[in-house]
């Protein structure tokens, strides 16, 4: 007969297994210890400038950061914020407002890369060097979409950086920021990646490094480095209910910005790529009605009318999931890998559309005036009907046809049930509706009561929906 074993005996045999273990680690050297930055500050520290800009007072001089009209509680009032107040208030006669800043050095004969805030409307700009050296400087360009702007200084030989690739950085790595937080130049702060190719309210151009290295007023257009010690960031926003740090650091990726700073070099000015559409997520429920194998890719919204898109045969439904050999993962993506396209060039693109992916070759236009783009869509705002979906439609009067620029489509009398809980509200007009993978367009009432009479309790519907100048594809389930 088998002799059992106490399981006292099996703990012991464990405890004393992961102690020797511990013991052969010790042995062997196995610690862990944080990174020694010193060398990378005495190497690259030489190249990073102090910038302060002045200009005469135009205007009465406001608090910093000050938001008029909203209330510290107010949601918008915390929101995204640049380093550098544009109109600090001084207590004194002093005429001018003034700006510190930070940047870096990109090359030996005096050319210096920082923000465009920093610099913005500034009739005088001082560069004070690490070596105490001050020289006056003069703006080369600045891209105000980008804020990324190149100045340059009447010097040789001068310290610069060394510059990194972007696109191999990691999450959870190590980075440094050295700059001028408050005026105290030199200043140097650590911390690791905590997001990369994130995505900020209106700066659709850039996808930006999240940190949470301390940056402070004053660190704007100072470079992040890797433990390299190369630079592969420019520091250029936080979030904050302050106005200080609180651990949200963003910065614009080296590779954009040295983008930028070549065309306002050699052009003056940035050309972006345009191709007339507007867009939106890919959620699962809306990969679901299109038939896509996975929630991926910028979803078509709109088309505007003989743009570039539409002159591809891109159509209002398709989703495009790759743009000039790259993949689009996030509707996010589509702007910044079009804006990278020459203008005048043709590019492909590939679409999904009714179950397959085709292909197709675009010729990209200019991006011109963002007031004139078609706004990024977004999910409709909230307000019943006898049907599952709880819609009340109605033909649209002809004004409302004017008003709404469109000619087709039903306008929502009352939303309750399922078209409430997605935010539907009177007023809203229904173009489609996407059923079984198929968009029909709804021209009458009588079409769109017999197809809701059909859906089964709880059948995914999608509704192609307009709400002012923007159109999006809402989900929704019929009531069970």
């Amino acid at each position: 007969m088998a002799r059992r074993v106490p399981a006292s005996a099996y703990l012991i045999a464990l405890v004393g297994w992961l102690w020797m273990g511990l013991i052969a680690s010790a042995a062997h050297g196995a610690t862990v210890t944080l990174p020694d930055f010193t060398e990378l500050v005495e190497r690259q520290g030489r190249a990073v400038v102090n910038i302060s800009a002045s200009q005469a007072r135009r205007t009465p001089a406001r608090q910093p950061f000050q938001i008029p009209e909203l209330d510290e509680s107010d949601p918008m009032f915390d929101f995204f914020r640049k380093f550098i107040p544009r109109t600090p208030e001084y207590p004194g006669p002093d005429p001018d407002d003034q700006s510190l800043g930070s940047g870096f050095i990109i090359s030996a004969d005096g050319y210096i890369l920082t923000n465009a805030h920093v610099v913005e409307e500034a009739d005088e700009i001082k560069v004070r060097l690490a070596d105490k050296r001050e020289f006056d400087a003069v703006v080369i360009g600045a891209d105000a979409r980008s804020d990324v702007a190149l100045i340059r200084i009447e010097a040789s030989g001068l310290p610069h950086v060394v510059l990194g690739n972007p696109e191999t950085l990691k999450v959870g790595e190590w980075v440094l920021a050295i700059g001028s937080p408050f005026g105290f130049e030199q200043s140097v702060t650590a911390g690791i990646v905590s997001a990369i190719g994130r995505s900020l309210p209106d700066e659709n151009f850039v996808p930006f490094i999240q940190t949470d290295v301390a940056i402070n007023p004053g660190n704007s257009g100072g470079p992040l480095f890797n433990l390299r010690g190369e630079v592969i960031g420019i520091n250029s926003q936080i979030y904050s209910r302050t106005g200080g740090f609180m651990g949200l650091s963003f910065a614009i990726p080296i590779d954009v910005a040295m983008d930028v700073q070549q065309q306002l070099r050699t052009k003056g000015r940035v050309e972006r790529g345009r191709i007339g559409v507007a867009i939106q997520e890919v959620t699962r429920d809306l990969a679901d009605s299109f038939g896509l194998p996975r929630a991926a890719g910028a979803l078509v919204s709109s088309v505007e009318a003989d743009g570039p898109a539409a002159q591809a045969g891109i159509e209002q439904g398709d989703v495009i999931v790759r743009f000039n050999e790259r993949a689009v993962e996030n509707s996010a993506d589509l702007p910044r890998i079009v804006a990278a396209a020459q203008p005048g060039s043709r590019v492909a693109v590939e679409i999904y559309r009714a179950g397959a992916v085709r292909k197709l070759s675009v010729a990209v236009g200019e991006w011109q005036d963002p007031e004139a783009e078609p706004e990024a869509n977004r999910a409709v705002g909230a307000a019943a009907a006898s049907n599952r979906l709880g819609l009340e439609l109605a033909l649209p009067t002809p004004a409302q046809r004017r008003e709404r620029g469109v000619e087709r489509g039903l306008v929502v009398q009352r939303a309750d049930g399922a078209a409430a809980r997605a935010e539907i509200v009177p007023g809203d007009i229904v173009l489609a509706m996407v059923v079984g993978g198929r968009q029909l367009m709804l021209d009458k009432v009588e079409d769109f009561e017999r197809i809701a009479a059909g859906l089964a309790p709880g059948q995914q519907v999608t509704l192609l929906v307009r709400r002012a100048d923007a159109t999006s594809y809402v989900s929704l389930r019929a009531a069970k």
